[in-house]
């Protein structure tokens, strides 16, 4: 029933949301908090706890003024207790930018429209995504993957803003069918060497030991993963009666009989992906945050809260 689950979307006859860039910019994509919970090691200025040497305020320790000429920062207390009478001045590591990614998954099963349609959500997000890095003054990248990793849907990591929201909103025009998710192995060859936090936005409509290999593969990096799943898909379903399921990645559908044995076993087989999903994501030390409702900021400050 799993499968069953996995493979087919429900056909839906709700009418078109309207285009996310179509939205009052004053409400879309809003930007969050998000905290690092590591010291980065990049030479440029940010707003993060940094191992480079600099002006910041994460006392480093203690060097004589001659491996460090810098009077300023000269510690009097310790200099009177040196005993070899050496002039002690105070390092600090400064505050530096931190790699921000938002990998979005492209499959098919990202067209599924329940109140909205699944990619339009993931979009929204990794604007989001993308505003909040530009706030924290940290690079922004973008990697989009279906069958592969899509180069003409994938940013190299930058500051310019502008371009990544455009490029990123040109995914609201994208209606490829029929297409799974195998090149999710792949998006790992994509992230930097540099340590990053990495926003993964997928339904993980997908084997899990293919997402465990894909985990282990960026074990580099600070995965956040993004499961988004619509109550049309299995809460929603119909008590009694008829019904068409459309296989979004090949296109094949079937007609079921629906009563509440089977949505009961529809909403079952979510509820036991959900478990296995959670487990495998704290495994790697990666706790899903599954969004069901709207995108709004406070959701994932609060991640970042809770777990962080």
């Amino acid at each position: 029933m799993l499968s069953m689950t996995k493979r087919f979307g429900q056909k839906t006859g709700n009418k078109a949301v309207k285009h996310a860039r179509e939205q009052d910019e004053s409400s879309y994509a809003l930007p969050f908090e998000y905290v690092i919970g590591w010291k980065s090691d990049s030479i440029q200025l940010g707003d993060h706890p940094g191992t480079q040497r600099g002006i910041g305020f994460d006392y480093r320790g203690n060097v004589n003024l001659a491996d460090y000429p810098d009077a300023r920062r000269m510690d009097l207390r310790q200099t009177i207790r040196d005993p070899f009478e050496q002039v002690q001045v105070r390092q600090f590591n400064q505050d530096s930018t931190t790699p921000i990614y938002a990998v979005c998954d492209l499959s098919s099963s990202m067209q599924f429209r329940g109140r909205q349609r699944k990619l339009d959500k993931a979009i929204e997000i990794a604007i989001a995504v993308a505003n909040s890095a530009h706030r924290a003054g940290d690079l922004f990248g973008f990697i989009g993957y279906n069958q592969q990793v899509l180069e003409d849907y994938t940013l190299p990591l930058s500051r310019n803003l502008h371009q990544s929201k455009e490029a990123i909103g040109l995914l609201h025009d994208y209606q490829q069918m029929q297409v799974g998710a195998d090149g999710m192995p792949d998006v790992p060859n994509f992230l930097g060497q540099t340590r990053g936090l990495v926003f993964w936005i997928s339904d993980f409509h997908i084997p899990l030991n293919v997402i465990e290999k894909t985990l282990m593969a960026m074990s580099a990096h600070q995965v956040v993963p993004i499961v988004l799943w619509d109550d049309e898909e299995y809460k929603k379903l119909p008590k009694f009666g008829f019904g068409t399921m459309i296989d979004l990645e090949n296109g094949r559908n079937r007609t079921l009989f629906f009563r509440a044995e089977v949505k009961a076993k529809f909403v079952a087989a979510f509820n036991e992906r959900r478990h296995a999903l959670e487990a495998l994501f704290w495994r790697f030390d990666s706790p899903a945050l599954f969004m069901h409702g709207d995108y709004k900021p406070d959701i994932m400050t609060h991640y970042f809260e809770q777990t962080m």
